[in-house]
């Protein structure tokens, strides 16, 4: 006897990106190569951890004093408060005004998903959001699964090769009043200090609620402090928002995502409020977050000496990326490719445009078997000694082959 499945009406989901990894696992091509892992590579090839994140994980591993009971709902208190210094900077006026606070959350995008839900309960004028980055990322995801309309942009200029601050000027003046607006990747948007005074005056004078992405602090100057910069400055003049800081990636401890959710408020008492609020949804969402990478980075970062060991770590990583870029550069140039490619150079973090055009990416994969995202943004940490000339001879033979082409990238979704 047969019986009706309640999945029968279950349509196969359309491909969310990660079909290149599974396009580049099955070719079965000896040289292949991948350049859009979302993880920090080493010169070998493999993931990049911290090696004083190692020693402390073995270290922990070895404590017999200590327990592995469940974290409270808001997760480990030490670990927050050692995050904000760590976001904020340890004299930061909000800290001392107690007006800053956290929820330890789950993964790269827990924090966002936390967030979103609390501003679909508690701010319900803004059904709206416009989210600015430099890259593609899946917030827009979360937040269309609760039901807003979300419009993307890109500060990247195909045209211009460069990030270009005035795009996200030019959105925030054309969006209404009382939306979100998420900012990723802060360190990229090159304003000017009067243009950042008049993106402050726009969205205060909009009362748009600003919802930020730090998603790997350290690794795009090497420098803490400046790589949050403009967060602190918005904290400096009084604004409250949202902060999704990731750790996973600058600890290199992918496999435990771990994060916070930062809530900056005007005062103690309303900051209170919302996290009272925070904890019930935290609670409905995954109850109880994770310890052992919390642990992990709570010891390293409240711990001076191997504070300084993780810093340096960062310093290196992101002096070697540097130097990949140039050889990239100059490897291009060396060999002819038409264009300038002094982009390369002028772009943070690990992952950079190329400013390749839709023929040329696809020259690159099928052809050379190098997969690269359809906007030509690559993960220059996977670049290494070995594959470098393969690398740049390919990307100088599709541009000589697909000269004059029109560049792509992806299209932005006009309100």
């Amino acid at each position: 006897m047969s019986t009706l499945s309640v999945f029968m009406d279950v349509p196969l989901a359309h491909k969310l990106e990660g079909s290149l990894l599974k396009t580049y696992k099955q070719d079965d091509y000896p040289n292949k190569m991948f350049l859009a892992y979302r993880v920090c590579m080493t010169n070998e090839g493999h993931p990049w951890v911290s090696l004083v994140v190692q020693k402390t994980r073995l270290q922990i591993s070895q404590d017999p004093s200590l327990n592995y009971e469940y974290l409270p709902t808001m997760g480990l208190k030490s670990f927050i408060q050692a995050s904000l210094a760590l976001l904020l900077g340890k004299n930061s006026q909000a800290i001392v005004e107690n007006r800053v606070g956290g929820v330890h959350t789950v993964g790269d995008s827990g924090a966002f998903q936390l967030g979103v839900q609390f501003l679909r309960t508690w701010h319900k004028d803004a059904r709206i959001v416009y989210i600015i980055s430099s890259q593609k990322e899946l917030h827009g995801l979360i937040f269309q699964d609760v039901g807003f309309t979300v419009y993307e942009y890109s500060i990247w200029d195909p045209k211009k090769l460069c990030m270009d601050p005035d795009i996200l000027l030019n959105v925030v003046e054309q969006i209404p009043h009382g939306c979100v607006l998420v900012m990723g990747n802060i360190i990229d948007c090159k304003l000017t200090p009067s243009g950042w005074a008049k993106l402050m005056s726009m969205i205060k004078s909009k009362q748009i609620f600003p919802f930020f992405d730090i998603p790997c602090q350290g690794l795009y100057t090497s420098d803490l402090e400046e790589d949050t910069r403009i967060l602190q400055y918005f904290v400096s003049q009084g604004f409250e928002f949202f902060c999704s800081q990731s750790l996973s990636k600058n600890f290199g401890i992918y496999d435990e995502g771990v994060g916070i959710l930062v809530v900056v408020a005007v005062n103690n008492q309303q900051l209170l409020c919302v996290l009272s609020q925070l904890e019930g949804l935290a609670q409905a969402l995954w109850l109880n977050p994770p310890n052992t990478g919390a642990r992990i980075i709570t010891s390293i970062l409240c711990n001076p000496a191997l504070l300084g060991e993780w810093k340096q770590s960062l310093k290196e990583v992101v002096e070697n990326i540097m130097l990949t870029k140039e050889k990239v550069k100059e490897k291009l140039r060396l060999l002819g490719t038409p264009g300038s490619w002094g982009h390369i150079t002028e772009q943070s973090g690990t992952h950079g445009y190329l400013g390749l055009n839709s023929q040329q990416v696809e020259y690159l994969v099928r052809k050379k078997h190098i997969y690269i995202p359809k906007n030509g943004q690559i993960n220059f940490s996977c670049i290494n000694a070995n594959n470098i000339n393969y690398i740049t001879e390919g990307i100088s033979e599709a541009v000589l082959l697909t000269e004059g082409s029109e560049m792509c990238l992806p299209k932005e979704k006009k309100p």
